[in-house]
């Protein structure tokens, strides 16, 4: 770490990409990094998708402006594995072996559920997802970003699927049920952000719980409902751009990700980190924030690798036609 250390700060910078700081607690985050070893970051394009990230490590080749880092969906990640180079942290033995891939090219960092989050100020009380086909919701409903590009969105529709009787194999049903949503004049086709939550363009959300939840800072009436009969989780991925042009600086980002330090200001921003069980065990886990973690009851569900992939190629052959 000493030797690890010494270098990324003889480098100085880091760049990162796709992370806006009112996700999952990545302001304090961020801060906490340059604060702690003293190296300046580079944060573009914080509201884009994990293709968007994908995009630019793709573009931006070997030049300096290339990011470092990318916190992606599996789907995006499974798909790109040439583009990254393997690193395990030290922390490595404690993130499950379904976690991550053996050699290191990419390691879930932090997850959640599938969640609609509303604004009850403005819409009914939600209690099934078929109360989003009524009048009352006519243009509110929306997701977070583009499921043919965004991990966040394709899971909100992979939850729709489950709810409406679909399986973690088949998502058709969920892309059936937005084209009912768009049919019946409540889908809206904007991404929704902290801002269009906060001036009311989006008053209804699919989103990760724990995004979902930090809404309730800029708006008291936000209420998270996670349908029992489709609780849908999901977790995000690290890896390292294999022509990253601050190597070391990269590396010593995802040591911090994944020191006890990192994990706790992820579950601060209501999220799971990977770590969390193994956390829990030594005692190294903030209490308090773990106690703050948005409830869930029953049963949740996980898509594979493979499952992840189909449902994406689904989507993206599927999607534009279903919401024309």
């Amino acid at each position: 770490m000493d030797a690890l250390v010494a270098a990324a700060k003889a480098e100085g910078k880091l760049n990162v990409i796709a992370l806006p700081r009112d996700w999952a607690n990545y302001g304090a985050i961020l801060d906490g990094f340059t604060a702690k070893y003293g190296i300046a970051i580079t944060s573009d394009n914080p509201d884009g998708s994990s293709q968007d990230e994908v995009n630019a490590v793709q573009q931006l080749g070997t030049t300096s402006r290339a990011p470092d880092v990318l916190d992606v969906g599996m789907a995006v990640a499974l798909a790109n594995l040439t583009l990254f180079a393997p690193y395990k942290v030290a922390t490595w033995s404690d993130i499950l072996e379904t976690q991550k891939e053996p050699t290191g090219l990419w390691f879930q960092d932090y997850g959640g559920f599938m969640s609609i989050g509303y604004d009850s100020s403005k819409v009914p009380a939600i209690t099934t997802m078929d109360d989003l086909l009524k009048s009352n919701y006519r243009g509110k409903v929306a997701l977070n970003g583009n499921p043919k590009q965004a991990n966040a969105a394709l899971n909100g529709v992979m939850m729709a699927n489950l709810a409406s009787g679909g399986t973690l194999d088949d998502i058709s049903k969920g892309v059936d049920f937005f084209h009912r949503l768009k049919q019946a004049g409540t889908f809206v086709p904007v991404q929704a952000t902290t801002a269009t939550v906060k001036n009311g363009t989006t008053p209804v959300v699919f989103d990760w719980d724990y995004l979902s939840a930090a809404h309730g800072k800029d708006v008291p009436a936000w209420k998270v409902f996670v349908p029992n009969n489709a609780i849908l989780g999901g977790y995000y991925a690290q890896a390292i751009n294999k022509n990253a042009p601050h190597p070391a600086a990269a590396r010593l980002w995802e040591e911090y990700l994944y020191s006890d330090e990192g994990q706790n200001l992820w579950l601060k921003g209501l999220a799971r980190p990977v770590r969390q069980a193994a956390m829990e065990k030594s005692g190294k886990v903030d209490k308090t924030a773990a106690a703050a973690l948005p409830a869930v009851s029953g049963t949740p569900k996980f898509m594979s690798a493979d499952q992840a992939t189909a449902a994406k190629n689904y989507v993206v052959a599927h999607w534009d036609a279903a919401i024309s």
